[in-house]
């Protein structure tokens, strides 16, 4: 045995980046494992059963994943991980939630299965009635909670009972985009995940995840599925911009029209067979602390709910959406990670991974960018040591983020790519407000009207205005096609979800060499290179080359 692959008796796995075998091992143990850490010679992933459980739901055996082990690793896979690699994925349809003519039952694989659900006091207030062997009735009205409930007992049910009767409406793709009239159709993986969420019409499908990179279409797989499904849709997304994005995809590349699309947002509420909204909009509460929009989901009689960027799903969301399991969901995303550890709600709520496209694939076809990621260290002046060693720790992470030497580098990434379209991308509004004087460039905050927004995002896409600067309001959901520079002056602390979005702004495909430049500028020995390195793992576990530089070495 000679691979790159150490597998430990914890389920940690160590990756030897420097060996031959590297991005092959890496590429196949990201299917059913999370990467941990990143030092520049031993990558960590960890398997985990939600890892584990949403491979088994895109078709990976425990066969699958030990070949894969086996087939990278320097010594032999010790016993106790294939017992437990085994005993994680075999719990994937051990419960299985199907529906008869009086209703929700829940099934259970053996004697024991059914005892340990039974003897669980939040999972056994759902049942209707005591258990009948292997089988209980349950309350449909608790579908999700059920779910949830199963989940925090390991148990992940495969659910079955399908989904009601809800409004019909054709919906058609079209054959060339209304605006330009250029040839439309699905791509090839893009075809397949819808495919692989719809599942024919039939009750295993109609619920999950699909995960593309950014800048691979996932708007367009949402389309795809509403053509399948063929019903009133609710859409939700993270932002106005996001909303009026979709509907003007849908009125370019579907049937159709604008009477049959509405926008329900803070600026505008209407509810049409075709509804985009917001999760901010539903998440506000009145004054008596009610969510006052949440009877948006019973304004129609939806049959397919699109949870755009579902890594951004607000906790009230989710809660409604435990008692959402009669419709169709489909949640689009380009990470799995939340910042706040509710993957197993997503799993459980908008259901398993159907679909997971690796970035590398795409690129050698061409459809998304090349993309280089480097991180620029730069020292503190010396001046401001005494104040950063003196501060606390968030403080030290905001004199580092904001460290003025970093306007320099912004100049000389500037003129490196002069011909470019480039975002500069940060957190602090009075340090992108600075570098915006500086460089007289337009601005994009939160504080900005969206009217005024869009404007600027057009300005930008027609190649107007080479240099944007925009707060984290352009993290989600944004299309800006033909940025292929973003530099980012600060983010939040160590988030990798955020890490995602940012590059996702470059990453759409590009006339000629179709390459893009992502660089973190990250001030040198501080509390912000420590958070920097979690938010490269991001980067790394999807596989993009990523390389630290000074600032020496950056050539004009």
């Amino acid at each position: 045995m000679s691979g790159p692959l150490i597998v430990q008796g914890d389920m940690t796995l160590l990756l030897e980046v420097g060996h031959p075998d590297f991005e092959t091992a890496r590429d196949e143990i990201n299917a059913f494992s999370e990467i941990v850490k990143s030092p520049e010679y031993m990558h960590t992933y960890r398997m985990t059963p939600l890892s584990l459980w949403n491979a088994a739901s895109a078709g990976i055996s425990a066969d699958g994943a030990l070949g894969a082990l086996e087939a990278h690793a320097k010594h032999a896979v010790p016993e106790n991980v294939k017992t437990r690699v085994r005993q994680i994925i075999e719990r994937y349809g051990s419960v299985e939630i199907d529906k008869d003519d009086e209703g929700l039952f829940l099934t259970a694989k053996d004697e024991f299965t059914m005892a340990l659900i039974n003897a669980d006091e939040k999972a056994s207030s759902y049942f209707l009635s005591p258990p009948e062997g292997l089988k209980v009735r349950i309350d449909g009205h608790y579908r999700g909670h059920l779910k949830q409930a199963l989940m925090d007992l390991q148990l992940p049910a495969q659910d079955h009972a399908g989904f009601g009767e809800a409004a019909p409406l054709t919906i058609g793709l079209r054959e060339s985009c209304a605006s330009s009239g250029s040839p439309f159709s699905l791509r090839g993986y893009q075809q397949e995940a819808v495919d692989l969420f719809y599942a024919s019409g039939k009750a295993h499908g109609g619920h999950g995840v699909i995960v593309l990179p950014c800048g691979a279409g996932k708007t367009i797989v949402g389309m795809g599925a509403m053509e399948k499904v063929s019903a009133e849709t609710l859409v939700l997304t993270t932002s106005i911009t996001a909303v009026r994005q979709w509907i003007a995809e849908l009125l370019d590349k579907t049937s159709l029209t604008e009477d049959l699309i509405g926008e329900y947002s803070g600026e505008i509420k209407q509810i049409r067979p075709v509804t985009i909204s917001t999760y901010q909009i539903l998440s506000h509460r009145n004054a008596q602390g009610d969510n006052a929009h949440f009877s948006l989901f019973d304004e129609r009689n939806w049959g397919l709910i699109i949870y755009d960027e579902v890594h951004m799903l607000p906790a009230p969301v989710f809660r409604m959406t435990a008692e959402l399991q009669s419709k169709r969901r489909l949640g689009l995303t380009a990470t799995l990670v939340r910042e706040d550890d509710r993957q197993s709600d997503v799993f459980a709520l908008i259901g398993p991974k159907r679909c997971e496209v690796p970035w590398k694939s795409l690129e050698e076809k061409g459809f998304i960018a090349k993309a280089k990621c480097s991180e620029i260290r730069i020292p503190l002046p010396v001046d401001m040591k005494m104040a950063y060693a003196t501060s606390d720790k968030k403080d030290k992470f905001r004199i580092a983020s904001e460290n003025p030497d970093k306007m320099h580098v912004i100049k000389l990434l500037l003129e490196k790519h002069k011909d470019g379209n480039i975002l500069i991308i940060g957190q602090y509004i009075s340090q992108l407000k600075a570098i915006a004087a500086e460089l007289e460039a337009p601005i994009i905050t939160g504080s900005l009207a969206n009217k005024k927004r869009e404007l600027l995002y057009s300005s930008f896409k027609r190649g107007d205005t080479p240099v944007l600067v925009v707060s984290k309001v352009a993290n989600f959901a944004i299309d800006l096609p033909d940025a292929n520079v973003a530099i980012e002056v600060s983010g939040t602390f160590g988030s990798r979800q955020e890490e995602a979005q940012r590059l996702g702004r470059i990453l759409r495909p590009k006339e000629g060499d179709n390459e893009a430049h992502f660089y973190a500028l990250v001030t040198k020995d501080s509390r912000e290179e420590d958070f920097a390195g979690n938010r490269q793992l991001f980067l790394i576990e999807q596989g993009y080359p990523y390389e630290i530089l000074e600032v020496a070495d950056i050539s004009v």
